[in-house]
């Protein structure tokens, strides 16, 4: 089953009966939710992370407000992690991913060809959908990914990771440098 375009999702404006209540099932506008696609958020050394040790770190933001599906979120974190983990060894840098996608996607299946949809569909009378993905929402100026490394001179090999990954993630993003000190 192919997916729709994100380009079909992307609009900044909330999308809305999405809700899961746990507590008042009358309240639920949709029925199940998605799996959570994105497996990990923080990787890398996290305990060198929380002790203080990372003085670089570059991080990917958003420079415009979009919605990330989460299977963008995931390729590029796995690809990201991946790299990192060959080039400065897992050790050596902590890796997060900020978003965290909680909002539900809904798709009305279409059939297309001739007279086909109109007999197996039910038109606009429930026009809700069924869930389909996740997908958070970023507004401008909010990180995407932070990684933070230990050595100076790892700040041309990340950045070049970073620039390669900004082509899974949609919207236009920007990757900074900064050292804490």
């Amino acid at each position: 089953m192919p997916i729709r375009k994100a380009l079909a999702y992307s609009k900044k404006k909330v999308t809305p009966y999405t809700r899961k209540s746990m507590k008042v099932k009358n309240k639920n506008y949709i029925k199940a939710v998605p799996n959570q696609k994105v497996t990990k958020f923080n990787m890398g050394n996290v305990p060198r992370y929380t002790r203080g040790e990372f003085k670089n770190f570059i991080k990917i933001y958003s420079m415009i407000n979009v919605q990330i599906r989460d299977m963008a979120l995931e390729a590029a974190r796995q690809y990201l992690n991946n790299k990192l983990t060959k080039k400065l060894m897992e050790e050596n840098y902590y890796f997060a991913c900020k978003p965290y996608p909680h909002q539900v996607i809904r798709e009305n299946k279409t059939f297309s060809g001739g007279s086909k949809g109109e007999r197996v569909q039910s038109g606009m009378s429930h026009s809700f959908g069924t869930t389909m993905y996740r997908s958070a929402y970023v507004k401008v100026g909010e990180p995407i990914f932070i990684i933070g490394f230990l050595n100076k001179k790892d700040i041309e090999v990340v950045r070049d990771l970073c620039k390669s990954v900004s082509s899974k993630l949609p919207g236009k993003v920007k990757i900074i440098y900064e050292e804490v000190k």
